[in-house]
This record gives C-alpha cells, structure tokens and sequence, in this order.
C-alpha cells in the first residue's frame, strides 16, 4: 500500500476518513441550511431543523459550524442558496418514481 512508513500509512486512511467525512458533512449542512430557510432559524418551532441537527451533531459536526448553517438558511449570511426540486416520473414496469433533491443549480440538476 504505502510502503514501510507509519505515517504513509497512516495518512492513507486518513484521507479515506476525511473524505468521507467531508462528503456526509457537506450534505448534512446542505439539509440544516435548507430546513432553516423553510421554515425559520428556531429549533423549538421548526421539527425539520431540530431532526436535522441531530443528525449533524451524531455526524460529530462541530457546533459552531452548524450555527452557521443555521444562520445561513435563516438569512444571516448568503453564500448561495439551496432550492428543493422534486422530480415525478415512471420507472420500468409503470412503477412511479418521486424524487426530492436540494441543488444551487437547477440546470445542473435537471
């Protein structure tokens, strides 16, 4: 794999980690963000957003980031915004397919 280097070795997995981490951080904030522009900053008022930071706090998600997640749906920051897009069709056999998907490009999506 990596040679006789403890740390090449070590450096492999954790690459392997953190990408993974990034990927399922990255949608975990994509939800906290969408869950707080549809329905308000407010954890207590908005059961979307509460399910959505706990699933980012299991995720081991620092809580300043989810903060700024928050904040960002809420209005406080705009680095762009996510739209919720549902997509209706039929699969093979007839069976009706329904896809929900959150994208900052709807060309890209379609």
């Amino acid at each position: 794999m990596a040679g006789h280097s403890k740390w090449a070795n070590i450096k492999h997995k954790k690459a392997a980690t953190d990408k993974a981490r990034g990927k399922l951080w990255s949608k975990l904030i994509r939800e906290v963000t969408v869950a707080a522009k549809e329905g308000g900053g407010d954890i207590g008022a908005n059961p979307r957003l509460r399910l959505a930071v706990d699933k980012a706090r299991g995720a081991n998600m620092p809580n300043d980031t989810v903060e700024r997640a928050i904040k960002r749906g809420a209005g406080g920051e705009d680095d762009g915004s996510y739209d919720e897009i549902r997509y209706e069709g039929y699969g093979p056999g007839g069976v009706a397919i329904i896809v929900d998907c959150m994208t900052d490009n709807r060309n890209r999506t379609a």
